[in-house]
């Protein structure tokens, strides 16, 4: 984000914003946004606020702020090829910003309506076939054998811990039986989990709550890795552990670093990301029949048109399967 039309990254600024005060306020404390919105838009605002200040040479007066600023804004966005999805989040953050002013009375309409962001094609989500998947939830079993083999010679270095990689299975499979995202993954207590339903309870965004099923082998899986801890967590414990001192619920830049070598261990690709378990998990729900609606609230989308996406997925592979088979496609 520019500071201005010749910079290519503002500096934050040092002084405090009394409506971004408010606003970021407002997202942790009324609407119980997640950690990253919090992040996202409070950096999104703050980079407007320097650009104003780097090009109208003052801060912003929000209420005063007209169409043809953030037009201008925009413009200076797209001359420092900031992405389309980059664009995107920080007017979705000034949209969002502006409704909560003209919520408190500060102003009676949005100077964001009717500025028209620069369309992008919609990128099909990436997602691992069913056998891709099977060889990635056997990495984790196929790598504790070699690095914690009796024929393994054992090197320098900090010993491999097998209670790592039982615990690392657990996580593929629950992502994958469940749909998870990432940071719902690593929110998970052990009290969450209903062993005799089968059902989890996952704290989506916005602190929503939502049961999803989850299979026997995830839970067998989880009850492995267990085995391999001193004690289970406690009910208010976390259902996977970080390992290294101070304990803890595992990170989410963790859970993407293991996964990176798994990837590599299954021959896969290994900048494939944890959210392509998700994608993974919807395209071969809707591949084996679920109907669109159910997929929606398994997933936890506010919004249909949020998980229309899977569709086209399936809608492509079958159009690939038709040219390739029919005589006369």
């Amino acid at each position: 984000m520019p500071a201005s039309s010749s910079s290519s990254k503002p500096a934050r600024p040092t002084v405090s914003d009394e409506r971004i005060d408010e606003f970021v306020q407002h997202l942790t404390g009324d609407r119980g946004a997640s950690t990253y919105t919090v992040r996202n838009y409070t950096q999104a605002l703050h980079e407007c606020f320097a650009w104003h200040v780097a090009e109208r040479q003052g801060p912003p007066q929000w209420e005063s702020l007209q169409r043809d600023d953030f037009r201008t804004y925009l413009r200076s966005l797209g001359r420092n090829k900031l992405s389309h999805a980059a664009i995107q989040l920080r007017f979705s953050a000034l949209r969002t910003f502006y409704k909560f002013l003209i919520r408190r009375g500060r102003l009676a309409q949005s100077p964001i309506k009717n500025i028209f962001l620069p369309k992008k094609g919609r990128a099909l989500p990436q997602f691992l076939t069913k056998r891709q998947m099977e060889d990635l939830l056997e990495a984790p079993a196929t790598e504790l054998k070699r690095r914690c083999g009796p024929e393994q010679p054992r090197g320098p270095g900090r010993p491999a811990n097998p209670a790592d990689f039982h615990r690392d299975t657990a996580i593929l499979e629950t992502i994958y039986s469940c749909g998870l995202r990432i940071s719902e993954l690593c929110g998970l207590r052990a009290n969450d989990l209903d062993w005799s339903e089968q059902l989890v309870r996952v704290r989506g965004k916005g602190k929503k709550e939502r049961l999803a099923p989850i299979g026997e082998p995830a839970l067998q899986a989880i009850r492995a890795y267990w085995d391999h801890l001193a004690a289970p967590p406690d009910n208010d414990g976390p259902v996977f552990l970080n390992h290294r001192e101070p304990p803890g619920p595992m990170a989410p830049r963790v859970v993407q670093l293991r996964l990176k070598r798994y990837l590599v261990a299954a021959g896969l690709d290994p900048t494939l990301t944890p959210h392509k378990l998700r994608h993974s998990y919807a395209t071969h729900m809707l591949d084996a029949g679920a109907d669109l609606r159910s997929v929606q609230e398994l997933l936890g989308h506010a919004h249909l048109v949020t998980t229309q996406v899977y569709t086209h997925v399936t809608t492509e592979r079958l159009k690939k399967a038709y040219a390739a088979a029919h005589p006369r496609a």
